[in-house]
């Protein structure tokens, strides 16, 4: 039977949790870009000029980074800093970009540990150089084994349990968690923690995030085999959009519910076809690690006092308040 979108009011933004975040790049593996400065010639700061290299593990096609790397290029503008993008999704990859930016002995890292073993050996050598770094986005339960200085955005598996238990209030009784990236942690912990706190049947559909026409058929696939999943949940925007798709092909009356915005997912809550979206606050995450790089090199100071992690998230977007973001969506920063 078709559940029909209820609005349940979540009044203020839960922040229930640490960071982790997931997504796939706009900016294509291992390439390298410097930005930040260009932007902005008011207000920037007297400070030295500082470079920082920012290495994620994105994946070319994912509006997401382009979310995280935007708030980058705004605090690097403002804290003139140069600032050098690099990704690969592989994260041996990610880690000789890592190396790269050491050998190129600049003035801070901050980088995204979804693959954290991969990231321990340069994240000492970093150390060793007095390179500080600073985690964002993945890595919330590794960032103070790997040594790094500070960590900004949201406790995965705390915003999967408080997710569960918004579907729980929408009536739902079958979920399937769609991974677009098997083995990364923070969409693991957000499928994991959906489990505890979903009181219904959880499966997990393992999707290949890189080739949307393989998402769509697989998750279709899937529908199709079984008619009791009544609810779909999906890790990214363009995941969540596809995942549309998937139910008109395969006739099931299931509902969506995603993590993570772009400009397309906020129309679709705006207009009922999404049932609602987490947002870690990508922009915020990609500011706030370049900014406390400068605030650390400046003033010495250390969010969180390198204890706690700096939390951007979970938010929850609704219906009922999805207008209030849509102005920063469609500028593409939210």
């Amino acid at each position: 039977m078709h559940r029909h979108h209820r609005s349940v009011t979540l009044s203020a933004v839960v922040v229930a949790g640490v960071l982790l975040a997931t997504g796939c790049s706009s900016s294509s593996g291992g390439k390298k870009s410097e930005d930040g400065g260009a932007a902005a010639s008011a207000g920037r700061a007297s400070t030295p000029r500082m470079t920082v290299a920012m290495v994620t593990h994105a994946s070319p096609g994912d509006t997401f980074w382009d979310l995280i790397r935007k708030g980058a290029q705004a605090a690097a503008a403002k804290d003139n800093i140069k600032l050098v993008y690099s990704s690969d999704p592989n994260a041996g990859n990610q880690a000789n970009l890592v190396q790269n930016a050491i050998d190129q002995k600049v003035d801070g890292i901050a980088l995204t540990a979804a693959k954290p073993d991969a990231m321990k050996d340069v994240v000492a050598k970093a150390k060793a150089a007095g390179i500080p770094v600073v985690g964002f986005n993945s890595g919330v339960d590794d960032w103070k084994k790997l040594g790094m200085l500070e960590y900004f955005g949201q406790d995965e598996n705390i915003a999967g349990q408080v997710f569960g238990e918004r579907l729980n209030k929408l009536g739902a009784k079958h979920a399937l968690c769609v991974i677009q990236e098997q083995g990364q942690v923070a969409l693991e912990a957000r499928c994991a923690g959906l489990k505890k706190g979903f009181s219904g049947r959880t499966d997990i559909l393992y999707v290949n995030g890189t080739d949307m026409p393989s998402v769509k058929s697989t998750i279709t696939a899937k529908l199709t085999q079984d008619s009791s999943i009544d609810q779909v949940v999906t890790l990214g925007a363009p995941i969540a959009l596809t995942a549309l798709q998937s139910l008109s092909d395969s006739g099931s009356k299931a509902e969506v519910a995603t993590f993570d915005l772009n400009r397309e997912l906020v129309k679709a809550v705006q207009d009922g076809t999404i049932e609602f979206a987490v947002d870690q606050q990508p922009y915020l995450q990609g500011y706030l690690a370049v900014d406390s790089l400068w605030l650390y090199r400046s003033n010495g100071n250390v969010s969180g006092g390198g204890t706690a992690p700096v939390l951007t998230g979970p938010a929850f977007i609704t219906k009922d308040n999805a207008a209030s973001v849509a102005e920063f969506a469609a500028k593409g920063t939210r």
